[in-house]
């Protein structure tokens, strides 16, 4: 069931992006008002255009440059989400027997059920609204994203290698490259589970697929920022969390384990006694 309400959140909150990225169509300026055109669509395309002179007016650098930097500020989070996605497939066993266990629809029963869940969750160091933050977190900047890039000439009229920034990408390399890297990012991430959750497989072929649409048929830019993000995703997953270490190191301790339980067995069985000749 926790698992089907944060699919529902992601794509409700994916959808909502979708849809308010088309409000707001007049071009922003120093004079624009209302706290998201001043303060957050005007500073981010202020701040975009302040990275492009950095690098000789370059406006794709300046977009590649401005999501660096937001992916170094959420990384603190980004990390304590994926901790906590790993916290929650380890205590998936005990979460099924407590399930098990208080089985009864009565409301004493679940009302027990809910108290030993929150427990269990308290004792593991686990909050479950974690693995959906930062996703609520960055929606808004790429709502920001978008209509920086859109209702700013600058950025609108930009180019970048064969891309127009503020068109669509003509030849789909972008939206294909940043669909790929999402599942790489949703694989790597879902690999170092202890087992397997139907929700996050079920998003390691949505959010992909979500992401070729959204990158075909909207602004490059917003596709460049994905490919750069997700590579970025990539690379510290594989720094902070590699799961191939991790699950080298699950082996190891089930092993340690089964050699542990092979000596107890040795130990607790008396001898054969030898046949006499």
């Amino acid at each position: 069931m926790k698992n089907r309400k944060r699919l529902l959140l992601l794509l409700g909150t994916v959808l909502l992006a979708v849809v308010l990225v088309g409000c707001g169509t007049a071009p922003i300026n120093a004079d624009s008002t209302g706290f998201w055109d001043r303060y957050i669509v005007l500073n981010f395309s202020r701040v975009i255009i302040w990275l492009s002179d950095l690098f000789s007016g370059s406006y794709g650098l300046g977009i590649i440059v401005f999501t660096l930097l937001i992916r170094i500020v959420l990384l603190p989070l980004m990390h304590g989400q994926t901790k906590s996605t790993r916290k929650m497939s380890e205590i998936q066993p005990r979460l099924k027997a407590l399930q098990a266990k208080y089985s009864s629809k009565d409301a004493e029963t679940q009302g027990k059920l809910k108290e030993e869940t929150s427990k269990l969750y308290s004792e593991a160091g686990v909050n479950p609204a974690a693995g959906c933050l930062p996703l609520v977190i960055q929606m808004p900047l790429l709502m920001g994203l978008y209509q920086a890039i859109s209702r700013t000439e600058e950025l609108r009229s930009g180019s970048f290698l064969w891309l127009n920034l503020g068109r669509p990408d003509p030849i789909f390399i972008l939206p294909i490259v940043a669909a790929v890297l999402t599942y790489a990012t949703t694989k790597l991430s879902t690999m170092s589970q202890a087992e397997s959750n139907p929700a996050m497989s079920s998003m390691m072929y949505m959010m992909p697929a979500l992401i070729l649409f959204m990158g075909i048929t909207l602004p490059s830019a917003l596709s460049l920022y994905w490919v750069v993000g997700n590579a970025f995703s990539v690379g510290q997953t594989l720094l902070l969390n590699n799961p191939f270490k991790i699950i080298k190191e699950r082996e190891g301790k089930l092993q340690i384990e089964r050699d542990r339980q092979r000596t107890l067995e040795k130990a607790l069985n008396p001898k054969k006694k030898k046949k006499k000749k």
